[in-house]
């Protein structure tokens, strides 16, 4: 036969039990707050009339449909955009005082991803991510892991070999190509 030896436990006093479990309701409490913090404007937003959100977590509303059944750019295109840029407290951080020429694959991957969405003559309103903007890095006056607004219209795009060849024929003395609507300016941000 077995026989269970019983050890007398220390009884723990009430308030001890008492701060203990305080202290793990207000742990479970700031991290749940910790855990929203971030995503709630998303998380909200994403319930907005008219905004979709995408596989990677852009999300953009349409402003301006644009020309129907217009081509959209790619990858290796260069687009001719208007933008103004702004943090989530509205606060803009960057605006294009003209039409801008932006290769669709130098920006950041939110801003590319939606430019591939919009039809030439379209608007739409954007919101990035951290993950989809600029991370966890500052960049000027964007601080680390933003949330950033966007509205941005395509004005035209053209494929940056196009573009380029244009370009070298105005150096050597060619003029623009018939029809040609991207300005002469230096590609990029």
């Amino acid at each position: 036969m077995t026989s269970v030896t019983a050890v007398p436990l220390i009884p723990v006093k009430r308030r001890y039990l008492v701060w203990l479990w305080a202290g793990i309701a207000l742990a479970l409490v700031a991290a749940v707050a910790l855990a929203m913090q971030g995503d709630d404007f998303l998380t909200r937003n994403a319930r907005a009339s008219g905004v979709v959100t995408t596989a990677s977590g852009l999300q953009y509303k349409v402003l301006e449909p644009g020309q129907p059944g217009a081509a959209k750019p790619t990858a290796t295109d260069v687009a001719l955009v208007t933008y103004e840029g702004k943090l989530l407290d509205g606060t803009t951080f960057d605006k294009s005082p003209q039409p801008v020429p932006m290769p669709v694959s130098g920006v950041v991957p939110g801003f590319s991803e939606a430019l591939k969405l919009m039809p030439k003559g379209a608007k739409y309103r954007l919101w990035l991510k951290p993950s989809l903007g600029y991370g966890d890095k500052a960049a000027g006056p964007i601080p680390a892991n933003s949330t950033l607004t966007f509205d941005v219209q395509l004005i035209d795009f053209l494929p940056e070999q196009v573009l380029r060849q244009m370009q070298q024929q105005q150096m050597m003395g060619g003029g623009a190509m018939p029809g040609a609507s991207m300005p002469d300016a230096p590609v990029g941000r």
